[in-house]
């Protein structure tokens, strides 16, 4: 078996012919990639759901109207019950696992408690759901040019407007996807 290189931390860019519906046109962060499988966030699929709603089912009391009126996620197909946390690092949660420089991931409440009461990561964005993977998995699909593959920016991850991540992460690359056929192939 070949060796592996993780691609955590990376941002996955669906090609313009992505056979599963579920990932056209998205970008996706990868918490987490070996042997094993991969695990990722779906990072430009806003839901109808607010922050404040989930704020409010958890009973978590927040005054921030720009923060309250932030969109959920859609993180993927996996587990859509689950809640991630995507946030810059700062302080200390449960269940949190750091991927790569600055960026951790946290699916417990207390993350979601202190960014209710201003004592949160500066930067953090909340998806439910989450893509995975199984082994050998997204190595099949990057050999069948489903994905393009950039070093993920904090700029992108939490500054740039969702319906502008998948056309900003490409342009990381020097690729204007409106360029791009639906058709790929190997050279």
């Amino acid at each position: 078996m070949e060796e592996l290189d993780s691609l955590s931390g990376k941002l996955l860019i669906a090609m313009p012919g992505m056979p599963d519906s579920r990932f056209r046109q998205t970008v996706t962060y990868l918490c987490g990639h070996n042997s094993d499988g991969a695990l990722g966030i779906v990072i430009n699929r806003p839901s109808e759901m607010k922050l404040g709603e989930v704020f409010e089912q958890l009973s978590l009391d927040s005054r921030d109207r720009d923060l309250a009126n932030q969109s959920i996620l859609k993180g993927g197909p996996v587990n859509r019950e689950r809640g991630f946390v995507l946030h810059e690092a700062s302080g200390s949660w449960d269940s949190t696992i750091s991927i790569c420089g600055n960026i951790e991931v946290t699916t417990s409440r207390d993350v979601l408690s202190a960014i209710a009461g201003g004592k949160g990561p500066r930067r953090a964005l909340l998806a439910l759901g989450c893509a995975g993977w199984g082994e050998g998995q997204l190595e099949r699909e990057l050999r069948s040019n489903s994905w393009l593959v950039v070093d993920a920016t904090e700029e992108i991850l939490f500054e740039t407007p969702y319906e502008q991540r998948w056309a900003a992460s490409a342009a990381l690359l020097g690729v204007d996807v409106s360029r791009l056929g639906l058709q790929a192939g190997n050279a």
